[in-house]
């Protein structure tokens, strides 16, 4: 069974930084896209993140380029999203997924001006 759990949201000022972390477990060899994506109330669900795991290729929205940066840590079974020069535009519930469409249950980032 896959499991993804999200952790490291918080509420940070505009300027600061977050990490997030996805730890996954049950990942299927078929799997070959994870990434993040994020959700406010009232809007569409974007994705900001993703990595592709047979050559490691990201995959950035223009909203996000240059100060998001998604990595992975296969001995810890660990996806990463650093957030750095934080908006608040980017304030949103923040969920890793698969490929398969499995979620986490999602950790929220709040952006204050």
């Amino acid at each position: 069974q896959v499991q993804l759990v999200e952790s490291g949201g918080g509420s940070v000022q505009a300027g600061g930084s977050l990490r997030l972390s996805c730890a996954a477990s049950g990942i299927p060899h078929s799997t070959y896209c994870m990434g993040w994506f994020r959700q406010a109330p009232g809007q569409e669900r974007e994705g900001v993140a993703a990595i592709y795991t047979g050559g490691g290729s990201r995959y950035y929205p223009d909203s996000v380029k240059g100060r998001f940066t998604i990595s992975e840590d296969n001995a810890k079974n660990t996806l990463y999203l650093q957030m750095n020069n934080l908006k608040p535009e980017d304030t949103a519930v923040y969920y890793c997924a698969t490929n398969g469409g499995v979620r986490g249950q999602g950790t929220q980032v709040t952006v204050s001006s």
